[in-house]
């Protein structure tokens, strides 16, 4: 969810602006997911690498996630989604972590939309994660270092439950994955806009589907024949 600065600054605000103008197309991003059946959404909401910004960037995007998600619990159970996240969530304050936990608890029974944050996330940290794991269990004899497979790794991911992402969204026309996902992703198609993302409407997430359904998914084989 990219261009929420060039947004603001493109109407003379700060940078905090364009996040909380942000919200409609997290809002309208996620109806349209429901309404068209999708079984899983995951929005990169703050990565590990957000600490670096201004801190009271920072102070502001946690206020805001604190706020948005004591407004949006009655919708989310409207349209029957759950919500979870994936990332470090430890190393957020603690509001943060209360509102998430109080969220997570009550939507757990939904079982529409199955909505994942990415909070203190990146791919990088989440690979190392479960490496250090594995290593773990070969130290603690428990796993044998040639019985480590793709599937074994996977297991140890952050999206263990969930099917591997079949369409990446990425907004503001950047030509970057920016640390997201990167085992998951190995053969998600990518779909680029130039849209900013306070912009990001259903007619956008419409477009973008419309386009995936267009390819052929090969996942490094041939699909086809060739005369």
């Amino acid at each position: 969810m990219d261009g929420n600065g060039r947004w603001a600054r493109q109407k003379g605000a700060a940078r905090i602006f364009g996040h909380r103008n942000a919200i409609e197309a997290v809002r309208q991003v996620i109806e349209g997911s429901g309404e068209l059946g999708i079984k899983h959404l995951t929005l990169y909401a703050f990565s590990t690498e957000n600490w670096g910004r201004p801190k009271e960037e920072v102070d502001a995007l946690m206020e805001l996630l604190v706020n948005t998600l004591q407004k949006e619990i009655s919708s989310l159970h409207k349209n029957n989604v759950r919500l979870t996240t994936i990332g470090d969530t430890a190393q957020l304050p603690a509001d943060c972590r209360e509102n998430l936990k109080k969220a997570i608890e009550g939507t757990k029974g939904n079982t529409g939309l199955n909505l994942l944050i990415a909070l203190n996330y990146s791919g990088r940290w989440e690979i190392v994660k479960a490496a250090r794991q594995l290593a773990e269990q070969v130290q603690a004899g428990k796993l044998k270092a040639e019985e480590i497979t793709e599937t074994t790794v996977s297991h140890l991911m952050e999206t263990k439950d969930i099917p591997d992402p079949e369409l990446l969204i990425r907004t503001s026309g950047e030509m970057r994955i920016s640390n997201f996902l990167l085992w998951q992703i190995a053969y998600t198609e990518l779909y680029i806009t130039p849209k900013l993302w306070p912009d990001f409407r259903k007619e956008d997430l419409y477009e973008a589907i419309c386009e995936y359904q267009k390819r052929e998914r090969r996942f490094g084989k041939v699909l086809t024949s060739i005369a």
